[in-house]
């Protein structure tokens, strides 16, 4: 792993700042999804400074176009509802994922100049991002898949074997956004447990083309559970910016302006479409 290519891709002179950490149960993931998609443009334009957004959303499940082809998906779903959780499928790829109060969710939006930003690039620049954010630890943070998580990929973050991060890519005219969803607080073997009930219900255990995950909790957990240190999103918030002022000449706090607000109606609707057309059976 070449931490000097991570660190060009962290170190920007200028890094614009979106916090929307605190907006609380009516801020939804279908504007997620659509404030990344209207990044991506405006960074990809160079209309914009490269980004890094921050969100939290309440009693979430974001599920993958493939989750939704479960031979009984509407079993599933009533058992998200039954455990009091909303859902959206995104409009990229991967499973199943738990968002609460406690899962702090972290956008950075680069442009694909140059060369362009290859895949694994971006995912190694997060990871570091992470590693640097917590290296007052005396802890391993390792990017690979761990077997038994929601949503496993080559990029799980872990400590010791369990997953706390998953991270994922989105590429939008000129723009890439590097995601990561970090459990903060809470048990993540209890979040595990969702997922692992909505395949249940989801497959009856019928065999499908498409082999899902199955959910092993144990191997899940929380950074305040894996550190042993009682964490808040405010504090890992703090934690990012820290690190994020560390690696460029300025941090600039603003929300979306200008032709963006118009660019982002456009994603929102689109999405709303998408997902509405990819829960219709």
């Amino acid at each position: 792993m070449d931490s000097n290519k991570q660190m060009t891709l962290l170190q920007q002179q200028k890094w614009r700042v979106i916090d929307q950490t605190s907006l609380g149960p009516m801020f939804g993931a279908l504007q997620s999804f659509a404030m990344d998609d209207t990044l991506c443009t405006s960074v990809g334009v160079g209309d914009s400074a490269p980004t890094a957004r921050a969100w939290v959303h309440h009693d979430t499940i974001v599920l993958g176009i493939t989750d939704t082809k479960l031979p009984y998906l509407q079993n599933g779903l009533a058992e998200l509802e039954k455990e009091g959780y909303q859902y959206i499928v995104r409009n990229s790829g991967g499973l199943a994922v738990v968002l609460d109060e406690g899962v702090l969710n972290i956008s950075l939006i680069f442009p694909d100049t140059e060369k362009g930003i290859d895949i694994d690039r971006g995912y190694d620049a997060m990871h570091q991002l992470i590693v640097y954010m917590f290296k007052d630890f005396a802890v391993n943070i390792e990017a690979k898949e761990i077997v038994g998580s929601y949503c496993p990929g080559s990029y799980d973050l872990s400590i010791n074997g369990r997953k706390f991060a998953g991270i994922s890519q989105r590429r939008v005219r000129g723009g890439v956004a590097v995601q990561v969803y970090l459990c903060v607080t809470g048990s993540g073997s209890k979040r595990a447990e969702v997922i692992q009930r909505f395949y249940e219900e989801g497959s009856k255990g019928i065999k499908t083309k498409f082999e899902y995950p199955s959910i092993r909790p144990e191997v899940m957990a929380s950074l305040t559970e894996l550190l042993g240190v009682k964490l808040s999103i405010q504090d890992v918030m703090l934690r990012f910016l820290t690190t994020l002022k560390s690696v460029s000449e300025m941090l600039l706090p603003t929300t979306l302006e200008g032709e963006e607000l118009v660019l982002y109606e456009q994603y929102y609707h689109r999405v709303v479409d998408r997902n509405s057309k990819a829960l219709t059976i």
